[in-house]
């Protein structure tokens, strides 16, 4: 089952283009432009296993009301964002992108963090030749938490139980986008070799958590 606020968008760009999009492909946070969306490879996922663990580090609280995410914090990697700004698609169907190094955006697409599903928040790994709010992301170890600070006043906290890295010509939509039983955070950026010619990184890093603790 897919998320009824992500997934419509999608078809109707990937109609629109007349191809299957993978839109964390989209997700092209470079230090020089955004590419245009790729289409998911029929070949299954190159993935770079950074570290994971068989199940989660945690059980999950019940799933909470929508509320924007607020500020961000990952003591681990030293994130820290007082606020969040949206993203949502681009006219071109592209996902949009946080406009400088150190903003964290959220995909207003997906669920806000608490909620049951999978919330998107996405930063670059640099810009302009400066470190990006997730220059270390692909540093996160499992067990290790996020803090979410949300609009309604809670903070939700997420602990990691998963790193990979994809390369973005076969992104795995569906594992990283696709509807989950829980409240579960992705925190996406770029990854691996940086290709001058095109200006963009060849990958993806993406870091998978689990919504364990709420503090009021």
């Amino acid at each position: 089952m897919r998320h009824p606020r992500l997934w419509p968008a999608i078809a109707a760009v990937a109609t629109a283009l007349g191809v299957v999009l993978a839109v964390a492909a989209v997700l092209v946070l470079s230090p020089q432009a955004t590419s245009p969306i790729a289409p998911p490879s029929p070949a299954a996922p190159s993935t770079t296993g950074i570290a994971s663990v068989a199940g989660t580090a945690a059980e999950t609280t019940p799933g909470l009301p929508a509320a924007k995410p607020a500020s961000l914090t990952i003591p681990a990697i030293g994130v820290r964002a007082d606020a969040i700004k949206d993203l949502g698609l681009a006219p071109d169907g592209a996902l949009e992108v946080p406009g400088d190094a150190t903003t964290v955006g959220w995909f207003t697409g997906a669920p806000t963090p608490g909620e049951i599903g999978p919330a998107v928040l996405a930063a670059h790994v640099d810009y302009k030749h400066v470190p990006g709010a997730f220059s270390r992301l692909k540093e996160l170890r499992p067990g290790e938490q996020a803090r979410v600070g949300r609009a309604d006043g809670r903070v939700a906290i997420f602990t990691v139980y998963r790193v990979d890295r994809y390369a973005k010509a076969a992104f795995p939509t569906d594992q990283v986008y696709g509807d989950t039983p829980d409240p579960e955070l992705r925190l996406i950026t770029c990854g691996g070799t940086f290709d001058r010619s095109s200006g963009n990184y060849l990958d993806n890093v993406v870091a998978y958590a689990k919504l364990t603790a709420v503090e009021a």
